[in-house]
């Protein structure tokens, strides 16, 4: 199996996309950590921890207590439409940033050391297709996302040379229920199903992909 022998922890593992990552990592043979800002969630699908990804200590203790582990996938992020860029209000800009970049540079800041000293490892992160360009009323997640995908390109260039690989996946529209409820109208068919996305984060997490380095690769539907 294409993750046996690997312990890969998986942020935002309580949501749709977090859930599915753990379930195709377990799956494919790797033992899963699981984190997520919900209170108590639990898991069939390995340990799990609560914590707020915003909090710098908090993160850092989280991964002491993990300890060793082989592969990160940083699934914790959100979206929101948004009023035009003047007039976006700081509350949504800084929760859109907490939530997508904040959280990922936390957990990059307590994780990439361990990594580093076993001179082996994979970080997937995820930005968005979306954010390949600004586009209208979405200004502050474009924004975010494309912190993400910057991120993941400097990161991959400082560490590659320890052994350790660091890409992101940039999804199309992901078929959720929020998204569904969000856009009862749509053509649901034309949407990425999770676990399409979560094949592909395994795929980068796994030897298989260790040399892919600071890729941005997008996943789209199959239409």
């Amino acid at each position: 199996m294409r993750l046996a022998g690997k312990k890969v922890v998986v942020t935002g593992g309580a949501g749709i996309l977090g859930d599915a990552v753990a379930r195709r990592a377990a799956g494919d043979g790797a033992e899963v950590v699981l984190l997520d800002v919900v209170p108590n969630f639990e898991s069939t699908l390995g340990a799990t921890y609560t914590l707020d990804l915003t909090d710098r200590e908090a993160v850092t203790h989280c991964f002491t207590e993990i300890g060793e582990f082989h592969g990160l996938a940083n699934i914790a992020g959100g979206f929101d439409m948004g009023p035009t860029v003047y007039e976006t209000e700081e509350v949504l800009w800084d929760q859109l940033f907490d939530i997508n970049v904040t959280t990922l540079r936390n957990v990059l800041r307590a994780a990439v050391p361990t990594l580093i000293a076993q001179k082996r490892g994979s970080i997937v992160n995820v930005g968005a297709l979306g954010a390949l360009r600004g586009s209208g009323n979405m200004g502050a997640y474009t924004s975010a996302k494309s912190v993400v995908m910057r991120l993941t390109e400097a990161l991959s260039d400082e560490v590659k040379e320890h052994g350790v690989n660091v890409n992101a996946v940039l999804p199309s529209l992901i078929d959720t229920p929020r998204n569904r409820a969000d856009m009862p109208d749509a053509d649901f068919t034309q949407w990425l199903h999770p676990d399409d996305l979560a094949a592909v984060v395994c795929f980068l997490a796994s030897d298989d992909a260790k040399a892919v380095h600071g890729a941005l690769l997008p996943v789209t539907a199959l239409v």
